[in-house]
């Protein structure tokens, strides 16, 4: 079961958003809108991979294909993206410090 109160609580704390609203981002066609969706988690959720697996997996793919990393947060968010699409996508981790050493 989906906790949108701790989403809400924590992605959209500047916001009046409800759990109906994330549905419908995530039921609707609206890629805007999955993309806004997609911003506040990788930005702010202590559960990303957790919450990112909302989303179906072909619009997560083409959102963080297509997700420009702004200059605010640049290296907090290359690695949390970084980290998503090594889990979701099988991408090459590009942290040093979470690679496997051998």
């Amino acid at each position: 079961m989906t906790d949108y109160n701790r989403i809400i609580r924590e992605c959209f704390w500047d916001l009046n958003i409800t759990g109906e609203d994330i549905q419908n981002f995530l039921s609707g066609s609206d890629l805007r809108a999955k993309t806004f969706l997609f911003e506040k988690i990788l930005t702010n959720s202590t559960k990303l991979l957790l919450d990112l697996q909302l989303f179906n997996k072909g619009v997560l793919k083409k959102i963080m294909e297509n997700y420009e990393i702004k200059q605010f947060n640049r290296d907090y968010l290359f690695r949390r993206k970084n980290i998503a699409e090594a889990f979701f996508f099988n991408k090459p981790l590009e942290i040093d410090e979470l690679k496997w050493q051998i």
